[in-house]
């Protein structure tokens, strides 16, 4: 969880500060590159605070071991795989985007397995005591 914010707060603070680095980053065209009245650096500029932002959510709920939190991102997560790939695959959006919806589903799998296991370890005694009950 902490690496992922950190590497969502990083990638909001690049779009931030160079929206044509976050740009070129997803096979996207820089803003001085594009038309007029187009309005992909206001968008950018949404998003890259929303990463911003989440990131930040991210490592907060991790230094706080907020397990509920966790498990809320997996089907979110999955589901931001689902529509980023499809959007690619489907030509509203980059090939590029298909990374980034298998960033999201790899992240929300890691994430099922590692509370799968913590929830597995608990439950199991540890070696040489008798088990609960």
């Amino acid at each position: 969880m902490a690496v992922f914010g950190v590497l969502a707060a990083a990638l909001g603070a690049v779009g931030l500060v160079s929206p044509a680095a976050q740009l070129a980053l997803l096979g996207l065209p820089a803003p001085g590159d594009r038309a007029a009245g187009d309005l992909t650096p206001a968008f950018m500029t949404a998003s890259s605070m929303a990463a911003l932002n989440m990131g930040v959510y991210y490592v907060l709920a991790a230094l706080a071991d907020w397990r509920p939190f966790f498990r809320w991102t997996v089907p979110f997560r999955l589901l931001t795989c689902a529509v980023f790939t499809l959007a690619a695959l489907t030509g509203r959006a980059p090939g590029a985007f298909v990374g980034v919806g298998l960033w999201e589903g790899a992240g929300a799998l890691a994430t099922a397995a590692a509370l799968r296991y913590d929830r597995r370890r608990a439950e199991t005694p540890a070696p040489g005591t008798l088990p609960a009950g």
